[in-house]
């Protein structure tokens, strides 16, 4: 049987969607945030669609936004953030955070350096010998809280590499957010961010970083969905098209962090909000390490789910009153 798509079966109506977020957007946006709100566009599409959002909500001039620029983002991502900058009529405020990243200690690790060197190191060699010593991809292994305790061998391969790239991945992003909070307070504006749902069930982001805003309107939208809303919004096709990217190592997609793509990923969610079976989802045309593997980021990133955010203003599960299938 032919494996249906996310983008079927997770299909809500756009429009409806729109509105809650817009309701949402006018709700949060209190008198008292006189700079309106500010958030950072990377290039992406989550930062692209949230960003659209507000300007149709609010007008352009209720929002400011911020590229940070440092030493490993693709080259390409400054560009595509001016793209749609421009697209939306927004002024792109960009500044260079390499310099302090630098000081902070978060370039120097000698694997750090070597992930600067080659986008084919970082996908096939880097990653290809963590998992092949571990049996895990490195963003897993992140989600582990006892790192191997009694599993030397893995421990220190871990310790030689991922566990380096991990806290210079983590403390880049909770730079990048006190960076924004910063600009935030100096503008008296409510910061926002762009996760989505399908980040936050994986772990696939840093807890306290710029994926982690309380207030994240689309935080209950699966990416598919928001792929969707993309497509709505009539987004440039650059921005639709592109890769999935957290944009601190050159090379390295979500998917090939995350070992899945996010149809396969938003599946397997989906199928656990609704309790189907394994079985199901096999004849389906999933396989069962997959599900397996959604299951697992799942479980093991319970911890950094912050139960103190706000319940995102609109829901893309299943009794969210969204879906269309």
């Amino acid at each position: 049987m032919a494996r249906p798509s996310a983008a079927a079966v997770l299909k809500i109506d756009e429009s409806r969607a729109v509105e809650q977020i817009a309701a949402n957007l006018c709700r949060i946006r209190e008198p008292r945030y006189t700079g309106g709100l500010l958030m950072g566009l990377s290039g992406g599409m989550d930062s692209a669609v949230l960003s659209t959002l507000v300007v149709r909500a609010l007008g352009k001039e209720a929002l400011h936004v911020c590229f940070l620029r440092e030493r490993h983002s693709e080259t390409d991502s400054e560009r595509k953030a001016r793209l749609m900058a421009e697209w939306l009529g927004l002024d792109l405020e960009v500044e260079d955070i390499a310099e302090e990243i630098r000081d902070r200690g978060l370039y120097s690790p000698l694997i750090m350096r070597v992930i600067g060197l080659s986008r084919f190191l970082n996908r096939h060699v880097i990653h290809g010998a963590h998992h092949l010593v571990s049996g895990e991809t490195p963003f897993m292994t992140t989600l582990r809280q006892d790192k191997f305790d009694d599993e030397p061998i893995k421990r220190f391969f871990y310790n030689l590499t991922v566990r380096k790239v991990e806290g210079a991945f983590n403390g880049r992003q909770l730079y990048r957010r006190e960076v924004l909070e910063k600009k935030a307070r100096q503008r008296n504006a409510m910061m926002i961010g762009a996760g989505n749902r399908s980040e936050v069930l994986t772990g696939w982001f840093v807890k306290d970083g710029v994926d982690d805003f309380p207030h994240s309107p689309m935080a209950g939208l699966y990416k598919t969905q928001v792929c969707q809303l993309a497509r709505y919004l009539d987004l440039p096709r650059e921005i639709i098209d592109q890769a999935p990217s957290p944009d601190l190592m050159r090379g390295v997609t979500d998917e090939v962090a995350l070992g899945l793509d996010y149809d396969r990923i938003d599946l397997v969610l989906d199928a656990m909000e609704r309790d189907r079976p394994d079985p199901e989802l096999i004849a389906a045309g999933l396989t069962q390490p997959e599900i397996d593997t959604v299951r697992e980021m799942n479980r093991r990133s319970e911890w950094k789910r912050n139960p103190g955010h706000p319940a995102p203003p609109t829901d893309g599960g299943i009794q969210g009153g969204l879906r269309v299938n």
